[in-house]
């Protein structure tokens, strides 16, 4: 997972006249800067085999836009490029760069977003509930569905970025940094933006008005943590704002729009990633979200979710060790504005001493970010990567290793008998109740699976008498599954197990994991696999109700060769009589994919 500084020389030299430079050797650059995490006994990191089913462009895009940047940012372009094509076994396609076509050919322009009915950002909403009452589709139109249209995503083997539906447009994203604003009905391109790093976050909409003009925005951030604002008409940049300068600070959840502020939060996994590394001064990264007002970028206030990494001992090799580090924001915030609260979920401890901000639901004043409480729900959870169980000699790693236990879901903000609830599963195989009321006092938990620090547990769906999990248990010998649990008690409605795997049993990336955010709509729940199948089950007693098995190529409306694969972070989502999801959640977790299917109802 970490690449080490390696400089080679320019491509051209001088000797005895201008002459081309031997190039890289791919393999060579592999042994010296990745093997000691890329190989068959790391289980955090892809092996060889899972980097060999990738193409040499998405290993180059890794490492220039997606979450390899920073650990290749001192090797040369020849490097990437050799490495590239050692790992995948195959040379560069011819260059293809990206145009728009099927551009719509109707200029109507983009509506405000409507109150319901529409999906934005991450959970449907402020509230993330992840549930759609109003959005055309119930659970006796899933058997008449039929797939409308896909469209693929350029030169990158992954789908990670949830789609967003509002005013009457699409807005999706992918990791080579491009932004599309799509028609839902044919899948035609408004717009397409470029930005600087990879875009893993759904986006958000809302009003803006500034010197120019008005209308409304599209909101988004990227691997480098860089927030955006588009004229979602237009496609137009209002403005960019980097909100954390550390070089390992990323935005993986959704910015939340609400009421002319953005609340924007950032993670650190590849700080994460680099902890057990003895050359590497570990480790600095502090979780944080900013508000920004929408309308410039302009930072509104920000809140470290630890507190300020002081020198710790020197390891053996003499190099200076930081702490506490960690608390990384996975997920969208959540907004009460009843309350005038903004919740986030944290991830774990990098680096000793424990906070007790880590793997926790805090609140935060929606106007100062002023902290009013926190729940902590696993502590003393300190995981970086190439660390053992036990390193009490060892101040690169924590004395003793946690599970790696992140909240990767955001706090759903429910409503049952009258009584609100902060309701989210945690990858330790926990669930929880919070009340917002009591500062967070827990109401009820239930274990809904194993626990794996591998993998997400992104988000359960909540309506109005049940949560619904999806279970990832990636490590386990038998993950995946669903369960419902009931909003008021937390007792179990009804719990289903893994399914019969969809994709090729003989790769090791074909898994029945369901860590990916669910949805629920009346009378059913969606979730995805990373065997590559999106199943639908009844929320009265969780049989299936519909399947659609992602594993196959799809003609799309862009003309980009595509194809599905695993289904991991980000969920379907519905409006419009129509049902939207990506396929291809790659790397070392599932099997690569890099298509948007659109499905409705003739």
């Amino acid at each position: 997972m970490s690449l080490k500084v390696l400089v080679i020389a320019a491509a051209v030299v001088t000797v005895a006249g201008p002459a081309l430079a031997q190039q890289p050797n791919g393999e060579a650059v592999f042994k010296q800067s990745c093997a000691s995490c890329h190989n068959d006994n790391q289980k955090t990191a892809p092996t060889r085999d899972g980097l060999a089913q990738m193409t040499p462009e998405s290993i180059l895009n890794a490492l220039t836009l997606g979450r390899m940047q920073i650990q290749a940012i001192s090797l040369s372009e020849a490097d990437q490029r050799a490495v590239a094509v050692f790992l995948a076994g195959k040379p560069f396609g011819p260059v293809t760069p990206p145009v728009v076509v099927n551009k719509c050919t109707s200029s109507t322009a983009m509506k405000a977003p409507a109150s319901s009915g529409e999906w934005n950002g991450w959970g449907g909403g402020i509230s993330n509930t992840r549930y759609q009452p109003n959005g055309g589709l119930t659970a006796a139109d899933l058997p008449k569905l039929k797939l409308k249209w896909a469209f693929g995503y350029h030169t990158v083997t992954s789908a990670r970025a949830q789609p967003m539906l509002a005013g009457g447009r699409l807005f999706v994203a992918s990791e080579n940094g491009e932004v599309h604003a799509l028609d839902p009905k044919t899948g035609c391109t408004h717009w397409t933006y470029k930005a600087k790093s990879g875009v893993r976050t759904a986006l958000s909409a809302g009003a803006y008005k500034n010197a120019s003009g008005s209308g409304q925005a599209v909101f988004f951030g990227d691997a480098r943590a860089n927030a955006y604002a588009l004229d979602a008409n237009t496609g137009k940049e209002l403005w960019v704002r980097k909100v954390d300068d550390h070089k390992f600070a990323a935005i993986t959840g959704a910015p939340t729009y609400y009421n002319g502020k953005l609340f924007v939060p950032v993670q650190g996994l590849s700080e994460e990633g680099q902890g057990g590394q003895p050359k590497y001064e570990c480790c600095t990264f502090r979780g944080n979200v900013s508000a920004l007002d929408a309308n410039t970028g302009a930072v509104i206030w920000k809140h470290y979710t630890i507190d300020e990494p002081k020198p710790r001992a020197k390891n053996k090799d003499g190099v200076q060790q930081w702490g506490p580090a960690g608390g990384g924001i996975w997920s969208s915030p959540t907004v009460d504005p009843k309350r005038n609260m903004v919740y986030i979920a944290t991830g774990n401890n990098y680096a000793e001493p424990s906070q007790p901000t880590t793997d926790a639901v805090m609140a935060l004043d929606m106007n100062s970010g002023v902290l009013k409480w926190v729940t902590q729900a696993t502590p003393n959870d300190n995981w970086t990567l190439g660390c053992q169980a036990e390193n009490p000699n060892n101040p690169n790693c924590p004395s003793k290793l946690g599970g790696d236990y992140d909240f990767s879901a955001s706090p759903t903000l429910a409503t049952v008998n009258g009584r609100d609830l902060l309701v989210l599963p945690q990858k330790s195989g926990m669930s929880y109740a919070l009340d917002p009321d009591k500062e967070g006092e827990v109401v009820w938990k239930y274990r809904i699976g194993q626990g794996s620090g591998l993998g997400g547990q992104w988000g359960g769906a909540v309506d109005r008498e049940n949560a619904y999990f999806g279970v990832s248990d990636l490590l386990s010998p038998t993950p995946g599954g669903i369960r419902a649990v009931k909003l008021a008690t937390g007792e179990v409605a009804w719990s289903v197990g893994p399914q019969e795997r969809l994709c090729d049993k003989t790769k090791p990336t074909c898994r029945a994991s369901q860590g990916a955010a669910v949805t629920a709509i009346p009378g059913a729940v969606l979730s995805g696999s990373l065997d590559g199948g999106m199943r639908a089950y009844s929320t009265k007693d969780g049989s299936i109700l519909w399947t659609f098995d992602t594993n196959k190529d799809f003609p799309t409306v862009n003309g980009v060769k595509a194809n599905g694969g695993g289904l991991e972070g980000g969920g379907a989502i519905v409006s419009g009589r129509m049902l939207f999801f990506n396929s291809g959640y790659g790397g070392f977790v599932g099997n690569g994919g890099n298509v948007l299917l659109a499905f409705g109802i003739d």
